[in-house]
Formats: C-alpha cells, structure tokens, sequence
C-alpha cells in the first residue's frame, strides 16, 4: 500500500492433478490439511501487487523509503529489508509453506538464475490503474510511482522469456508455478483519499475500472497457460489505524450514517469496510466471469484478506493480539491510534510499542508480520480461500 518518502508513502501448478475451478464466496467451507504439502508443490511463486508484497522493489529505486530504516524488519531479519513491516509479510508465509526459498524482488535480480525459485514484482505504492491515469484525474504524481500493474506483467514476461526460451520451457513453467494478483487495487483509492478528492464523485466510481485491469492480468496468465491464480481482495479499511485518524467521526469523512452508526462495536469506521466490501464483492464477480468452464485443471482464488483482517480486529485475544490495542499502530507518532501523520514510523522520533507480536497494525497503515502469519495461514489451509492453496497441493 505504500510508497516511499521521496514518493509520499500511502496506504493503502500447480499440478499433476485435476483440479475443480473454485471461486471463494464468503463463509464458503473448506478443510485442508498443511500436512498434503510435505514437499514443494509449486516449483516457483510469482507475485505481483503493492506493499502488501514488496519484499524490497521500490527500496532499490527509492533509497529514502521508511522501510529501509528501522525499526522496520527488526522481528525477523533484525534489518531493514524494504518491507513495510516488522517481519515477513503474508507471500513469504506462502513461499516458506510451499518450501520455497524467498523469491527475489525483480528490480534486485540480474540474471535467469536469481529467478530459478520465481519472482516478486510487488511495488509499495503501485496501482491498478496507470499512473497517466491519476495524471489525468488531477492528482499529485509525486506520491504515484510508475509502476503499475501493467508494468509488472511486462516485468513478469521479460523474466519468463530469461527463464524458458522455447514455448515448451514456458508452458511447463507456467503450469507448475503458483500466481499472487494482489493485493492490489487499494491505492487506486487510497492516492485520491490523501489527496482529498470526493468520494462519491471521484473515488467510488473507480472500482469497475480497478477491477477490470485485474482481470486483464488474469486474462493474460491465463493465456499464457498459468494454472493457479490468487487475487486477494483488499482489506477492511475502516479498520486501519490511519484511516480512522483520518475519518474520524468529529472531522466528517463523509459517507457516514447516522451519528450512532458511524462506527461498527470493533470501533470500524463502517462506510469505509462498506466501501472495501463493495471492491471485493466486484472482484469476485469478476472472477467467477473470468474463470474456465472448459478446464477443470485451472484454479481462481480469491483470498479474503478482509475477513481475515476482520477477524482478528474483531476477536483480538482469541488469537494472541491485544484488544486495547486492535485498533492502534505499533510504530507511530502518538495520538487515539499511534497513527497521526500519513507515515509516522521511523527510528528518531516514532513511539514503538514494545511487543508487535501483541498488535496487529505495524506502522498505521500495514500489518504486523504476526497479522499476516494469521491471514497466510487462512490462505493456505482456509476458511479463507478456498480451494486453500496447500488444498491444491501434492508433491511433484
């Protein structure tokens, strides 16, 4: 979701087998067993989307972002990395579960051999939508890097062709690779709510245009013979520590109803998780549309991030966070939610609390590396997606 500080940093196969071509509804049942993937499944993960998976692209073209100081990465690597996180973020979940070595991010890669495991072409910051198109709309490009979605996939070709020079050498790795879309799409909102547009005007009218350039990606690996596609959607908004420092209910926001029903009982600011539903529910559509009705060996996922996220927001001590803190950053600049300023985590000045693992929210904005353990784990065993990624495994 974010950017870097020279950009103004926002927010926001598999197999031998035969597969059935699943599209996750919410509250659709799944079992899975961790247990069905002893060995690797995927011979490589390719990941595109935003800060929700950058494992360090913008850091290599933008050496003043945040999340190449501390505290940033100090749970797991005890270094800065480029992710906007304490630790790990949910993909190197998925690749540490698949028995995957942490793919490269792209812009540090050089040769076929950095790419021998896959390749993460995330991008903090990085929209749906192209950044001429903010450009027309008006906005700021300063906060807008230029890498978006469309530009990932032309990444993700260059490295395919490094990779396989003949069409049998790319088919065979496009049918034993596992595809992340996403999450990707909320900053094509979230630039425009920094910069104070309209939402009914400006923002909400986005969706279908998001969505499509999803789907085009889609379309594409498909066509290029992938098997597995995850598509996350985006996660509560009105959940997010930054959003509800922004929207407070006594500073507007707009979009809100009655006085006594601005906030859900978590303490949510309702017409924002209304607004990211609404995202999501087009999203899956577009899925169920998208997927093939001719071939059972292919697979669309949509992974819900938002019930995910909503889950532990809801029932933070059930699963080892804290709840006076749920809705408060770990790493922030003080004020109801740590999260004052747009990006306000940072080693001189931050207020850092003292055991992440306990919060769910890192820097106001992105999740703590213990967050996004709980959601990866949804992922690949469910209930949330289904079928779950390691549901789809055997060992090859």
């Amino acid at each position: 979701m974010a950017s870097s500080s020279s950009l103004s940093p926002p927010l926001l196969a598999p197999l031998l087998v035969l597969v059935v071509v699943w599209v996750w509804w919410p509250h659709a049942g799944v079992s899975a067993s961790a247990g069905r993937a002893s060995s690797c499944c995927y011979e490589r993960l390719f990941i595109l989307g935003d800060s929700i998976s950058d494992a360090g692209n913008l850091g290599t073209v933008s050496p003043n972002i945040p999340a190449l100081a501390p505290p940033y990465g100090e749970t797991f690597f005890h270094r800065p990395t480029g992710r906007f996180c304490d630790g790990r973020l949910i993909v190197d979940f998925i690749a540490e579960a698949l028995k995957l070595p942490l793919v490269t991010p792209f812009l540090a890669g050089k040769t076929a051999e950095d790419f021998r495991h896959g390749a993460n072409f995330a991008v903090s910051g990085a929209t749906a939508l192209s950044q001429q198109f903010f450009k027309d709309m008006g906005l700021d490009l300063a906060i807008i890097p230029p890498f978006s979605l469309d530009v990932q996939l032309e990444w993700f070709t260059r490295v395919l062709h490094m990779l396989a020079p003949t069409q049998q050498e790319r088919e065979h790795i496009m049918s034993t690779s596992l595809f992340f879309i996403g999450e990707i799409g909320g900053n094509d909102y979230n630039h425009p709510f920094f910069q104070n547009r309209s939402f009914s005007a400006e923002i909400r009218p986005l969706v279908p245009r998001v969505v499509e350039r999803i789907e085009n990606a889609a379309r594409v690996l498909l066509g290029l013979g992938a098997k597995t596609i995850v598509v996350p959607g985006n996660f509560p908004v009105g959940c997010i520590p930054r959003f509800l420092t922004l929207f407070q209910r006594s500073g507007g926001g707009g979009g809100g109803g009655p006085a006594g029903d601005y906030y859900d009982p978590a303490g949510c600011i309702r017409w924002l998780n209304a607004f990211a539903k609404e995202h999501n529910r087009a999203l899956r559509r577009m899925l169920a549309r998208v997927a093939p009705r001719d071939d059972p060996a292919v697979a669309l996922v949509y992974a819900d991030y938002y019930a995910a996220a909503l889950e532990i927001t809801r029932r933070p001590m059930k699963h080892g966070f804290r709840k006076d803190v749920a809705l408060t950053a770990c790493c922030g600049d003080g004020g109801p939610h740590n999260s004052g300023k747009l990006f306000s985590c940072n080693n001189a000045t931050s207020i850092l609390c003292p055991d992440p693992a306990t919060h769910i929210s890192w820097d106001g904005l992105h999740l703590t590396e213990a967050a996004y353990r709980f959601v990866a784990r949804g992922v690949l065993q469910g209930p949330y997606a289904a079928p779950a990624i390691l549901s789809t495994c055997t060992s090859i």
